[in-house]
Order: C-alpha cells, then sequence, then structure tokens
C-alpha cells in the first residue's frame, strides 16, 4: 500500500527521518570538533615544551617533526618517581587538571605542605625528556603552576642534566593583573632564571625571587619585579612545592642515579 505524504503517518516518518538524520550530523561534527580540539591542544603544549628546552622552532620549522624525533613524554607516580608504561599518544593526551580534581586520581594536600596553594594534586603528572642529535639527554622540562595574586599561574621549567641547573622556564597560561602581571611572558625576565639552580648541596629547594634584587653571584636568587611582589612569590612558592617532596623530588633522585 503506498504511503500517503501529507498523511498523519507518513509525517511523523518524515519527522523522525530528518530528526535521526540532524542527530547523525550533529554527533560527527561534534567529533571532528573534539579531534581538531585535541591536535591544537597537542600543538599547543609540544610548542610549549620544546620553547622550555631551547629548541630552535623559528623561521617556519616543523616543530611537530622535531617534537616526534627529540621530546619523550612521561607519565610519572608523584610518590614513587616511578614512570607508566603508557604508549605515547595516551600520555600526550594526559588532563593534568582533571586528574587533580578527580578524588580517585589525586589526594588532598596539607595546608603546610601545600605551598603552590592548589589544595589539590594528581597522583600522576606528564614530563618530558629532550634528546640532542646524537640521542643524548639535554634537558627535562617539568610542569609546575600554583597561586600567584589573583589566578593560578602554569608554565613549564627545562632542567639541564644536572636536574639542578634551569635551562629555561616558560610560563603559558595566567589571569594577573594586566599591565603588570605581563612580565610572566616577558623573556626579560624569564632569562633571569637561566643558569640559576633549584638545589643545594644538600638536596633542599632554596631558588628564591628576591624583592629588591638578587645579589650578583647568587646562583639561586632571581631579580622580583617591582609592583609584582606577590605574583613573583606565588612563582617562588610553585617552584618550591613542584621540586620538592610533594612534587619532583623523588622522580628526579631517581632520574639521577640511573644517569650516575
Amino acid at each position: 500500500m503506498a504511503l500517503k505524504k501529507d498523511s498523519v503517518v507518513g509525517t511523523m516518518i518524515f519527522i523522525i527521518t530528518l530528526s535521526l538524520l540532524c542527530s547523525f550530523m550533529i554527533t560527527g561534527t561534534a567529533e571532528l570538533l573534539k579531534e581538531r580540539k585535541l591536535v591544537k591542544k597537542r600543538d599547543e603544549l609540544k610548542r610549549y615544551v620544546l620553547m622550555a628546552s631551547d629548541v630552535d622552532i623559528q623561521g617556519g620549522k616543523d616543530f611537530r617533526a622535531i617534537f616526534e624525533k627529540s621530546v619523550t613524554p612521561l607519565l610519572i607516580d608523584i610518590e614513587s618517581g616511578a614512570i607508566e608504561p603508557k604508549e605515547r599518544v595516551e600520555v600526550m593526551d594526559f588532563d593534568e587538571r582533571m586528574a587533580a580534581i578527580n578524588p580517585e586520581k589525586s589526594r588532598k594536600l596539607e595546608r603546610k605542605k601545600d605551598k603552590a596553594r592548589i589544595k589539590t594534586r594528581a597522583d600522576q603528572v606528564r614530563v618530558f625528556q629532550v634528546f640532542d642529535e646524537n640521542g643524548k639527554l639535554a634537558s627535562v622540562v617539568l610542569p609546575i603552576y600554583g597561586k600567584g595574586l589573583w589566578s593560578i599561574i602554569y608554565g613549564y621549567v627545562a632542567l639541564k642534566p644536572d636536574f639542578n641547573t634551569i635551562e629555561n622556564i616558560v610560563f603559558y597560561e595566567h589571569g594577573e593583573t594586566p599591565g603588570i602581571g605581563d612580565f610572566l611572558n616577558e623573556a626579560e625576565w624569564t632569562d633571569k632564571f637561566r643558569g640559576k639552580q633549584i638545589f643545594d648541596a644538600k638536596g633542599k629547594v632554596v631558588l628564591k625571587v628576591v624583592k629588591g634584587g638578587a645579589k650578583e653571584g647568587d646562583i639561586n636568587g632571581v631579580d622580583a619585579v617591582s609592583g609584582a611582589t606577590m605574583t613573583g612569590r606565588g612563582v617562588q612558592r610553585s617552584i618550591q612545592f613542584w621540586f620538592g617532596t610533594e612534587g619532583f623530588k623523588t622522580f628526579l633522585d631517581k632520574l639521577k642515579a640511573s644517569e650516575v
């Protein structure tokens, strides 16, 4: 029996068919946008890691190819310092922020130990080993974040193979006072971290941002910026936290022992 298009049944079938078609189109578009978002996120991550490790990606160089050739991403367990056996893609797509607020994948920090003022810390963190053209370890790039004056400041610190001397530092996200906190993104200030040492001879974190300026020859001091004391102090506290026993200290000790 032929179905009349203008009948109630015909109209309902048309509506249902159109709805299903639109649903499939929306789902497909959402998946496509999700993948594009992931690609963009990965590209931003690759750029920041390479910038932190002082790898030249200027002049239209293929930073993706450089990253794939030179960088090994690792997922580590903070407590034990052990490297988790994960696939490269899985490590690259690991969401540290979501892990930090997931009670099953993080832990609440004691107030006295929470120098970065982040309240919770993920059990696992993503780090990066960067190798030179000869396959020799050139630096280790580690993520840091902590409370500034108004916001959480996010960045990466690259350490030289002695796992103490700073190669470079990059800050990529913050909400500090415009016109004042902007120094976080200026090489004029971040360059002051180059060559500074985080630990003393006993392994204690001693790097500091010095109000009024660090003394000449101070290998642990970085000049503070006038008018931005709290922001600079937030950076100092973040480094003190993430390179202490609550952060990367155990991992770095193991890494250093394996290099001896």
